[in-house]
């Protein structure tokens, strides 16, 4: 995928991808803005991420063949049965392109990481 290393903004991660990744990545970024409008959008480690208070609460990445979702620090072992469909390493949960998106999922683990990051911050 072109460009998203130098990304600037979030828009500018999501224009170089193929139009059907980039609806999916809209409706992820939709999604996750559903749960906390008031979130900061950057970039940060390379990939779009959304912020409250400062502090990181989830990130999202498009790679050849699936979404990847980091809700770090946590959030994956909370919802371990939920994921279980899909692959993930530490910290990530995989959404291939050719299966449908887990909307709902996204949505509870931003919510609950939301929560976490706004205990720690009060």
């Amino acid at each position: 995928m072109n460009g998203k290393d130098e990304a600037a903004n979030i828009d500018d991660y999501i224009k170089d991808y193929p139009k059907e990744v980039r609806d999916i990545m809209e409706k992820i970024r939709k999604t996750i803005k559903e749960v906390m409008p008031d979130a900061t959008e950057t970039i940060g480690y390379g990939i779009p991420t959304f912020k409250l208070n400062g502090k990181n609460v989830v990130h999202f990445g498009g790679y050849d063949k699936h979404i990847g979702f980091y809700p770090a620090p946590g959030g994956l072992d909370e919802f371990e049965e939920e994921l279980a469909q899909y692959r993930k390493g530490k910290g990530t949960a995989q959404f291939q392109l050719d299966e449908p998106i887990p909307y709902g999922l996204i949505k509870k683990i931003t919510q609950f990481r939301a929560m976490q990051v706004l205990e720690k911050t009060k």
